[in-house]
């Protein structure tokens, strides 16, 4: 007995002082021709190892001054707008590329690491490629304060870029709306390259770089910082008179060095995710490089969305849990090995963006906290006016905004709560991990009941919802305020009850 209480806690203090070398990001993007209602839909997995809290609040428009300016992390500043959109913000605290947001506009924005063969950062200082200490933080935020649609949201990232340079080694932003979606790869410094999700295809995102061959004379699907295939000549990654059309993946990209990129040919979890999406196994080892985008078997649901970010490889050949009956996939599996769903989930996020309602009710935030698997999907609409005391600690919003209180919160921001939401759910996941294969089944079956009546009450509250705005919009935000609130205030009194019925569960056997 008192064995698996030292287990439980030393999984709690592992979770909290893991080194912070773990970003193993992943995304899925379905164009609104592949998904049931039409909607484009974007899930997002944010995995960060090391000391973590995130904070989930609704920033309103602020108004600035003529003058006001926005001041960059290392130094740099420009102009602000004279005024901002609001923003749902998930703030994943002292992160530089893990905070993820949804404007009012539906403007959807979360980010993967996908590292370059670029020179290092001092180098590119030194050559004027980064200036005034670069952009990289505060990139996401200003597609959301900004954006009215994902296009605009790929020209103010591009412009940001050309004008401070990205500060950090690579990596992909995700950007959609209810029309579309754009994944926009950029490598340190000023060179990157967006296209556009094909509306009857599915893109998998993981921590590689996946854009490949590219058409910039087609503006609709591609855009790109203007040197982009010439400085690859000059660096030496691409050569023109090799008759090979360029191809930015194999000209940028770094070459993973795992078992399974060596072994396959391919990033475990990019095959992993495309399987599940076309249903099928792609053949091993794969010969070139796996396709940008590939096509469903089935219409992608919401449901479809959060069981592709709880995978595990179950009932494949790389599943080193036989079933469970060996342990946690969590413990025993990492990101390398194809798992998509690890110890290292803060945040499962689904957007489901909706361009036929209005986007306070048509744009939904879907999200768990700590690992899909253990935990369940509540909707956050668009619509809310702000997100309870249980999700997020109450900084003084103005202080809070700022990347210097980001990555230097107060003391205390990262002290373990047992009333905070986020607390409670990680609590859980570990607790099931202690054993998997018993507790995950009770668990699923709980959330998997929750999960269905949420979906089945959908369409009733969204009539009501679009009743209200048309007459009295202030209390139509209203209603989805209390509406999505209600649930996950509820989600979380039915985590604090497994939590108490596992730990009790454990003292007794």
């Amino acid at each position: 007995m008192k064995k698996v209480f030292v287990l439980f806690f030393v999984s709690l203090f592992v979770f909290a002082i893991t080194s912070s070398s773990v970003f193993a990001c992943y995304v899925i993007v379905a164009g609104k021709k592949t998904t049931v209602d039409g909607s484009v839909m974007f899930a997002h997995s944010e995995l960060n190892s090391g000391l973590r809290f995130l904070n989930f609040r609704v920033v309103p428009r602020i108004k600035h001054e003529p003058g006001d300016m926005i001041q960059l992390r290392h130094g740099g500043s420009y102009p602000d707008v004279i005024e901002s959109y609001s923003f749902i913000w998930s703030e994943n605290f002292t992160s530089r590329g893990s905070d993820i947001y949804i404007n009012e506009w539906g403007v959807a924005c979360a980010s993967d690491g996908t590292h370059t063969v670029e020179d290092s950062r001092d180098e590119l200082i030194r050559r004027g490629d980064i200036k005034d200490g670069g952009i990289g933080y505060m990139l996401r935020r200003q597609i959301a304060r900004r954006a009215k649609t994902a296009r605009e949201g790929v020209l103010i990232a591009g412009e940001l870029i050309g004008r401070f340079g990205y500060n950090s080694s690579g990596v992909t932003l995700v950007i959609a709306d209810p029309n579309e979606a754009w994944i926009l790869s950029m490598a340190m410094g000023q060179h990157w390259i967006a296209q556009r999700v094909p509306d009857d295809e599915v893109v998998v995102l993981a921590n590689v770089n996946i854009i490949g061959e590219i058409d910039l004379d087609d503006t609709d699907n591609f855009l790109a910082s203007p040197d982009l295939i010439e400085y690859a000549i000059k660096r030496g990654w691409y050569d023109p008179k090799s008759g090979i059309p360029f191809n930015y993946k194999d000209a940028y990209d770094v070459i993973g060095k795992g078992w399974f990129e060596t072994k396959c040919g391919c990033d475990a979890r990019q095959w992993r995710g495309q399987c599940l999406v076309t249903g099928k196994d792609i053949a091993l080892p794969v010969k070139g490089n796996l396709p940008f985008s590939v096509k469903a078997n089935r219409k992608i649901t919401v449901k479809d969305m959060r069981d592709m970010l709880s995978d595990h490889l179950e009932g494949t050949k790389f599943d080193k849990t036989e079933g469970y009956e060996l342990g946690s996939p969590h413990d025993l599996m990492n990101s390398g090995d194809g798992c998509i769903c690890s110890q290292h989930n803060q945040e499962a996020a689904v957007f489901q963006l909706r361009n036929w309602l209005p986007p306070e009710v048509g744009c939904i935030y879907w999200r768990t906290t700590a690992a899909s698997c253990s935990s369940v999907l509540t909707p956050w609409y668009l619509g809310i006016t702000q997100t309870p005391d249980i999700y997020y600690k109450q900084y003084d919003l103005k202080e809070n905004l700022t990347a210097e209180f980001h990555f230097n919160p107060p003391a205390g921001t990262f002290d373990y709560d047992p009333e905070k939401a986020f607390w409670i759910f990680n609590s859980l996941e570990n607790l099931v991990d202690l054993n998997y294969g018993k507790y995950i089944k009770k668990v699923r079956t709980v959330w998997k009941d929750y999960e269905v009546k949420e979906y089945a009450m959908q369409a009733t509250i969204e009539e009501a919802a679009l009743k209200l705005l048309k007459t009295d919009k202030a209390l139509g935000r209203r209603f989805l305020t209390l509406y999505s609130c209600g649930l996950a205030l509820e989600a979380v009194e039915i985590a604090k009850k497994m939590v108490n019925k596992l730990r009790t569960e454990l003292y007794k056997s």
